[in-house]
């Protein structure tokens, strides 16, 4: 019989109470979705598992990665009594007196799995206690941490376990697992018959970012706030919603005069930019607040066309701030007049909200190994910064190295003007570029 096939276990109807994300939890491997790279065929864990050869190891992943499931299924797979500990929770005294049992246990010829959960709780003596006993091979120790563990545990313990880093799910692998809990009638949500468009499910997978019981708990607000059998775009827009906090609930006039001050340095006109000014200090404006105003519209509306811009900005703040009213005002006034006459450019502003979007539209990708830096040796040999360029280390300074994920790979956020300094920028970028296409 092959270690991979399936303990029979008892059937057992799913409590409907419990969340759709434990409902759903994989009762087998090939239910198991993700982490290819150890658990694919050939692949590190696998070949443990399946020759029956599995020692203490570390689990280190992203919330949802299905660590805590991983350590449920093996406890299955080498049939060994499965005791969870959770670091939160658990002492030295709980600790010892498991210990003991898995000691009686192994003389007795039954292996005991000891699962951690976020073993990077344990201070240094509850981790020095499962030391002896992982010695002897009196338990199999898996630990499971979002944290890094060459920083989190021990190294006696690390040196005798073996670290194997989970990934985040892809939003493929999550719209599989949510397909699925659609489909299921015995464990997910198969009985409600809910239509679910695709691209609704899609949103959902990537808002959970990796983490697949995000993805089923958003999915079970969505279906009980949906109207009908159908999933609607606003029941998931409601089950994902944040907060929004506002600010400041001063009356309209207070929105009105800044708003026009605003928008009168942003059309150069300097006479329209000082008489709003001129209104709101006399109508008794916190002068501080239109200080932080006028730092936005340097950053905002002028941007890199005249770096100097903020600096004045800034400033006028620190003025304001020390000499208060009335010397103060002037201080503003001269920003105002500075800011409405420079070249205007907001593609830095720009840049950004691409930039943005590219963050709340797309998976937050790992960040590529060799931009890791290597601070221990286990991050050396799990590959952190292989492959650097370090950039003063090449004539030109210029590593053609990528540093964004490879999904974003040649994406540009920042497209300069022809205004100002900007236009001088804009040529310097256009000369990077180049010269990094032809050492590519």
């Amino acid at each position: 019989m092959s270690l991979f096939d399936e303990i029979p276990a008892p059937a057992a109807e799913p409590a409907p109470d419990r969340p759709l994300a434990d409902r759903m939890r994989p009762e087998t491997l090939e239910e198991f979705v993700g982490q290819e790279h150890i658990l694919g065929p050939g692949m590190p864990l696998r070949e443990q598992l399946e020759r029956n050869q599995l020692g203490s190891i570390i689990l280190w992943g992203p919330p949802g990665s299905g660590k805590t499931t991983l350590a449920r299924l093996i406890a299955k797979l080498t049939r060994a009594d499965f005791v969870p500990f959770s670091a939160v929770l658990s002492g030295i005294k709980e600790v010892k007196a498991v210990m003991a049992e898995a000691e009686r246990n192994r003389k007795l010829g039954r292996r005991t799995l000891v699962f951690v959960d976020e073993i990077h709780r344990f201070n240094k003596a509850q981790q020095d206690a499962f030391l002896p006993y992982v010695e002897r091979g009196d338990i199999t120790l898996i630990g499971a941490t979002t944290e890094n563990p060459s920083f989190e545990v021990i190294a006696a313990l690390l040196s005798r376990s073996k670290v194997y880093m989970l990934r985040p799910l892809t939003v493929e692998e999550v719209l599989g697992l949510l397909k699925r809990a659609l489909a299921d009638k015995k464990r997910g949500l198969g009985e409600l018959n809910i239509e679910a468009p695709e691209e609704l499910l899609r949103q959902i997978a990537i808002y959970a970012n990796g983490d697949a019981r995000a993805a089923y708990n958003t999915l079970e607000a969505a279906v009980a706030a949906a109207q009908g059998k159908r999933l609607t775009r606003e029941a998931v827009e409601a089950a994902i919603q944040r907060k929004v906090l506002l600010y400041d609930k001063a009356g309209e006039e207070h929105y009105n005069l800044i708003s026009a001050l605003h928008k009168s340095v942003r059309s150069s006109d300097v006479d329209a930019a000082l008489y709003w000014l001129a209104r709101m200090l006399e109508a008794g404006e916190d002068r501080l607040y239109i200080a932080r105003r006028l730092v936005r519209m340097a950053i905002e509306d002028v941007g890199l066309a005249d770096p100097r811009a903020l600096e004045q900005a800034v400033a006028a703040m620190q003025a304001v701030h020390l000499l208060g009213i009335p010397e103060g005002d002037q201080a503003l006034a001269q920003a105002a007049i500075y800011l409405a006459l420079a070249p205007k450019s907001d593609a830095a502003y720009q840049a950004l909200n691409r930039a943005r979007a590219d963050v709340q539209q797309t998976m937050a990708e790992p960040v590529p190994l060799h931009l890791r830096n290597p601070v221990t040796r286990s991050m050396r040999e799990w590959g952190y910064g292989e492959g650097y360029q370090h950039a003063h280390d090449l004539p030109d300074a210029l590593p053609d190295m990528p540093c964004l994920p490879p999904s974003l790979k040649n994406r540009r956020y920042y497209f300069p003007t022809e205004r100002g300094v900007e236009k001088r920028i804009g040529e310097r970028l256009e000369e990077i570029r180049k010269a990094k296409e032809r050492s590519r």
